[in-house]
């Protein structure tokens, strides 16, 4: 099953929330003489109700229920069967929300990918829909949000405070140190070129409306 298939609607995943189970509420304690296979479809159907969910998470949701291992595959096996259950589409809407809400870079969502079951390939394929320039533009527009107005580019020591809180904070985002430090830099550079344009404009300005009065007040005889 391939991450092209029958994909569902971006919003979808956006609707569900992300990871929130917010509302779902804990399920019943399983009753001792229940079919486990029923109380195991009851609990899956509870998650993926909450939201889009992983194999492995469900996995372990069955596990924190003691439904026996047999019991679980079997069920989440019927579930990948008809669709309700596909981490390719999983792993495909994951991609999609967080890039967009959280600005996060391949890196930071190949790690998240991976701590839900997402196998290597399957992460791959999800994340060739975050292109290197639409991941560089977010990157540059969270710095650019998170420049403090005011900030005295032109003084060295405050310039490199500066670039260590933003390149630390787009690493954080899963960003890789050398492009962090560089699209930091970049940023800074337009900001301070632009104060400096800013500043030249205002000062010739003033000087011209001063030179104007002046001529205006002290007339040639």
């Amino acid at each position: 099953m391939t991450a092209s298939s029958k994909r569902r609607s971006p919003s979808a995943f956006a609707k569900a929330g992300g990871d929130r189970t917010a509302g779902a509420g804990p399920e019943p304690d399983q009753d001792r003489e229940a079919d486990p296979a029923s109380v195991a479809r009851a609990i899956v159907l509870r998650q993926l109700t909450a939201s889009p969910k992983s194999r492995l998470q469900l996995e372990r949701k069955l596990a924190e229920r003691n439904v026996p291992e047999d019991i679980a595959a079997a069920v989440l096996d019927r579930f990948e069967e008809v669709r309700l259950v596909d981490d390719a589409e999983f792993a495909d809407m994951w991609v999609r929300s967080r890039s967009q809400t959280r600005r996060l870079a391949k890196g930071a969502l190949r790690r998240e990918l991976a701590e839900k079951g997402i196998d290597a390939d399957t992460a791959a394929s999800a994340l060739e829909q975050l292109s290197d320039e639409d991941e560089e533009a977010a990157a540059r527009h969270l710095v650019e949000r998170k420049l403090r107005p005011g900030t005295d580019l032109t003084d060295r020591a405050e310039r490199d405070k500066t670039t260590r809180r933003l390149a630390s904070m787009l690493a954080r985002k899963g960003y890789q140190p050398a492009q962090a430090f560089r699209i930091v830099g970049e940023v800074l550079d337009a900001a301070a070129g632009g104060a400096a344009h800013y500043e030249g404009t205002a000062h010739y300005e003033g000087t011209a409306h001063y030179e104007g009065t002046a001529d205006y007040e002290h007339p040639a005889h």
